[in-house]
């Protein structure tokens, strides 16, 4: 009897990049509570806005990176799709002042990049 033993590859710029999506949706978060409180809280989250939408397709290369010459599984590309289709939403509905929809969407995008992390 033989037992296949499948070892789980490690790809160090997938999870820095996952990492980095994840601190940039907290900072967010906290640039948002500014907004209530400090003047420059709105200019903070715009340039938030804008690094976290980077960061989020920084995640897509990492993902492509690590599924192509890296060899690893495709799923990462999938969760990476889906985090930037997110974020792309988050942008449209900041820019539209729909409150009501922007702050949950940041909410379930940051449990599901941390979530993300904790699986890469």
């Amino acid at each position: 009897m033989t037992t296949q033993v499948t070892a789980r590859r490690s790809f160090p710029f997938l999870r820095i990049a996952v990492g980095l999506q994840t601190l940039t949706i907290f900072l967010q978060a906290t640039s948002a509570g500014l907004l209530l409180t400090a003047s420059y809280g709105q200019t903070l989250h715009g340039v938030g806005a804008r690094v976290m939408y980077a960061a989020s397709m920084l995640y897509l290369l990492a993902a492509v990176l690590a599924w192509k010459p890296g060899g690893g599984s495709p799923r990462p590309i999938l969760y990476a799709s889906g985090f930037l289709v997110l974020a792309s939403a988050q942008v449209v509905l900041g820019v539209a002042h729909v409150p009501s929809v922007h702050l949950p969407l940041g909410v379930l995008m940051f449990g599901l990049s941390v979530l993300a992390l904790a699986r890469s």
